[in-house]
């Protein structure tokens, strides 16, 4: 039976590199599917890549269809930013294993659809001053910095992987990643093992 790899964890954890560089690992075999939002794209994000980016009226378009898996809004310091995942004709489940990238919340969503059976938690975890130092270091690198929304996401981190919230959605395993190296090398053997 094919699995969904499902990656998440608090902001500034290196979710997105492991992501990105589990998929350059051909030997992973895994497909991916793009998650859609409404936010603005940040620099250096490519459309497709990181994210499908559209607006509302793609998102009301999608909605009518019945295409929406899972939606989760988020009041940011720029306005009411929406994230969710699309059904489409590049998620087969029945040939394929994929790689995902998501909340905790959007986690329990997916299962829900899919089936707990179908979804193996990579959960990303590092030192919350590290974590604070590497959003700081990449909110730099934007046009224009909004470090309110940065101590947003951050603060809002805690309440999203709340212990009891993980302890809820069964999720115990934990991938350290305090060196990217040895992270991706436990990461790449636990999900081996899962298949």
């Amino acid at each position: 039976m094919s699995k969904i790899f499902y990656i998440m964890g608090k902001s500034s954890t290196g979710k997105d590199t492991i992501y990105k560089r589990l998929l350059e690992n051909k030997e992973n075999e895994l497909k991916t599917v793009t998650m859609y939002t409404t936010r603005p794209i940040r620099e250096g994000e490519r459309d497709g890549v990181e994210y499908f980016f559209v607006d509302e009226a793609r998102l009301r378009e999608l909605e009518a269809q019945g295409r929406i898996i899972e939606l989760r809004s988020y009041h940011t310091v720029h306005g009411l930013w929406k994230y969710f995942t699309v059904k489409d004709e590049r998620l087969d489940l029945e040939r394929q294993d994929y790689l995902m990238i998501g909340t905790l919340e959007s986690y329990g969503k997916i299962r829900g659809y899919f089936g707990g059976d179908r979804l193996v938690p990579l959960l990303i975890a590092l030192d919350d001053g590290v974590r604070l130092q590497r959003a700081l270091d990449r909110e730099k690198l934007q046009k224009t910095p909004c470090y309110r929304e940065l101590c947003r996401r951050y603060l809002a981190d805690e309440e999203d992987f709340a212990e009891e919230k993980l302890t809820e959605a069964g999720i115990v395993k934990r991938f350290y990643n305090d060196d990217l190296e040895r992270c991706l090398l436990e990461i790449e053997a636990y999900i081996k093992s899962r298949r």
